[in-house]
């Protein structure tokens, strides 16, 4: 059997009886017009919007569709949408469990679905980036034939993780992540309407905003959480979901941090600092308390690579790789798994070795430059490639390094105002050790000394 995640029957069950579905299964949008965030993809005009047409099946060349995004965020939702507003069957299969076989199935099952019933399919095919190249490769005929209208969706960048064959015959549509204004907007429509909670309780504001840093941008995350409070403010015959009741349904503390005031700074500003002592658990508890508040893990990510550079340097080079490494995998994975690596990326840079000689190092150099102290490049560093360039004395005189022993060559590089000017002073810790002995003969090298 297919596995269809909203058969006939199932629609007509939530019809007798609301209820019986989740909340978040309930207020699952039904129309374009209910898709929560993703404005830049529903404006007059969009692709989406041209994808969805006017229910005769949408454009010509919209074979297959990518949705690219962090979790929770309505990729499945806006398929189901396309399905509906197309008039087009709606399956579904997750590349964690699904292979070729079941694929093939889908397929066969689209193909008698159009011959016996004139009914097209969309197959929406959840995670593609788990898809062997093999794997993809099976869907092709399918897209290419046009036996389903496939819709694949995928947390990881569709540049590395999907082929390009299937890639060139898809609209590739990418999704932001919700705002805290969009579920707010989604949580509020929950409480009013019918086929939500239909108005048996209310939500005082702190218990918003506790929701909201619980869902963390995950729009299934807060409709579950909310009907937890929910349904516990209920029994207890209570009209109001308060804070207290939210903390106890979902069994997470409240963390008093707003986000857009002073402890969004002083708490960031806490993580840096520990991480510049070396306290590794220090700067783990403001991590937690960072994402227990809800911040951006991009937000967390740049001041991590910032860190890198301006209290670790060449004391341990390969701290910048890693919080740059850390920083893309946070965009492809976001919440709750980008916790994991925010936590790796913290603890070596804590255990780090620390230098600032590289901060130091620009620092004096731009004020040298602030200061007046530029002057002109030397003429034989000039671009000597130009016609005219020898007659001005361009590059005369240039020793190339890679012409002489040891590929250093003895000659003046900066401009007389700072020639003699020594900003980089590295430090003996970690790594950096070793740049201290380098710099020290290159410098004497340069000077014609040492030989």
């Amino acid at each position: 059997m297919e596995p269809d995640l909203f058969t006939a029957a199932a629609e007509e069950r939530q019809e007798k009886d609301p209820t019986s579905s989740p909340l978040a299964v309930r207020m699952r949008p039904r129309t374009l017009d209910e898709v929560v965030g993703q404005s830049h993809l529903l404006k007059p005009g969009s692709p989406l919007r041209r994808l969805v047409g006017d229910g005769t099946g949408g454009p010509a060349g919209a074979s297959s569709v990518i949705l690219w995004g962090p979790p929770g965020i309505g990729k499945t939702t806006l398929a189901y949408v396309v399905s509906k507003a197309t008039n087009k069957r709606f399956v579904e299969l997750s590349a964690i469990t699904a292979g070729v076989k079941e694929v093939r199935a889908v397929i066969d099952g689209a193909r008698r679905a159009v011959g016996g019933f004139g009914k097209e399919t969309v197959l929406f095919l959840d995670e593609i980036h788990r898809f062997s190249k093999a794997q993809q490769d099976s869907l092709l005929p399918a897209v290419e034939n046009r036996w389903v209208t496939l819709i694949a969706a995928t947390t990881e960048n569709p540049y590395f993780s999907v082929i390009s064959p299937l890639l060139s015959r898809s609209l590739l549509l990418t999704l932001e992540p919700l705002t805290d204004a969009d579920l707010s907007g989604l949580l509020r429509r929950a409480l009013d309407e019918e086929r939500g909670l239909g108005g048996a309780v209310g939500l005082d504001e702190d218990a918003e905003a506790h929701l909201l840093r619980i869902a963390g941008g995950d729009a299934r995350r807060a409709l579950t959480a909310l009907e937890a409070a929910a349904g516990a403010a209920i029994a207890k015959q209570e009209k109001t979901i308060t804070l207290e009741t939210v903390e106890e349904t979902v069994d997470r503390a409240a963390v008093k941090y707003d986000r857009d005031g002073d402890q969004h700074y002083d708490v960031a500003s806490a993580l840096i600092k520990s991480i510049r002592g070396s306290d590794v658990d220090a700067a783990l508890h403001y991590l937690a308390r960072m994402i227990e508040a809800g911040e951006d893990p991009r937000f967390i990510a740049r001041r991590l690579m910032i860190s890198a550079s301006e209290d670790i340097g060449l004391a341990d080079p390969n701290a910048l790789p890693l919080a740059v490494a850390a920083a893309q995998a946070v965009a492809m994975i976001g919440f709750p798994e980008a916790a994991l690596t925010l936590s790796h990326a913290t603890i070596a840079l804590a255990l780090a070795p620390k230098s600032n000689a590289a901060t130091n190092a620009i620092f004096a150099a731009r004020a040298d430059v602030q200061g007046g102290l530029a002057g002109p490049v030397p003429p034989h560093l000039r671009d000597g490639h130009y016609k005219g360039a020898a007659k001005l004395g361009h590059a005369q005189g240039y020793v190339y390094p890679h012409d002489v022993p040891g590929a250093i060559a003895s000659q003046q590089y900066a401009p007389d105002a700072v020639h003699g000017k020594q900003y980089y002073e590295p430090t003996r810790y970690g790594a950096e050790a070793r740049y201290a002995d380098v710099v020290e003969k290159v410098r004497e090298r340069l000077k014609g000394e040492g030989g």
